[in-house]
């Protein structure tokens, strides 16, 4: 077993192999000061955004705690690269598949209410109306409509995970899902009309 007393100096194999033997994160602290501009770029491309690139800087940092132990790497720079660009991406697919939830969930509210006629010339201003009011909505649901919703709207689960997440069974999650939607219909069409009146 070795340590270096100036992790400064030490190559980046020789700090991650430190790291592997001692568990002592100071190891990892010395590479996140030598990359962590390079990953910060490298979200930056991906993410498009400061303050998402900064939390996935850290997230990717915390992941290495663990794949340092668990991988062999021979060129880290590359590899780490490698790890930010498809964290990146795993991150946006994610994002995708919660924001396709989220819009499914949105384009329901304006074909499913019930409009007067002369409010459909308005339709852009009833469905900014609809997401102004979306989180007060959801806040209003019962405690089993409310948890379905957000795992699968805004979470981006699928009817599996939230009953596995739950404890529901897979028809009570289909139900407190279908039962949240007409619920969020019904207060937000009241608060619609109470807008218009």
């Amino acid at each position: 077993m070795f340590r270096f007393k100036k992790t400064n100096t030490a190559t980046d194999t020789e700090l991650i192999a430190s790291y592997r033997q001692t568990n002592n994160n100071v190891y990892v602290g010395e590479l996140f000061k030598r990359y962590s501009h390079l990953v910060f770029g490298v979200c930056m491309k991906y993410l498009n955004d400061e303050d998402e690139s900064k939390d996935a800087v850290m997230q990717v940092f915390e992941k290495l705690l663990d794949d340092l132990k668990k991988y062999q790497i021979e060129n880290f720079k590359s590899w780490l690269h490698t790890t930010s660009k498809n964290h990146c991406l795993m991150k946006l697919r994610s994002a995708h598949s919660v924001f396709m939830k989220t819009e499914e969930l949105k384009k329901d509210y304006p074909v499913v209410m019930e409009f007067d006629n002369e409010m459909h010339h308005d339709i852009e201003n009833i469905n900014e109306f609809y997401l102004s009011q979306l989180g007060n909505a959801v806040e209003q649901l019962k405690d089993e409509q409310k948890i379905c919703v957000e795992l699968f709207y805004l979470k981006g689960k699928c009817y599996q995970d939230v009953a596995d997440s739950t404890g529901y069974s897979m028809k009570q999650v289909k139900s407190n899902i279908q039962n949240g939607k007409r619920n969020l219909k019904i207060y937000i069409q009241g608060k619609y009309e109470q807008q218009v009146k």
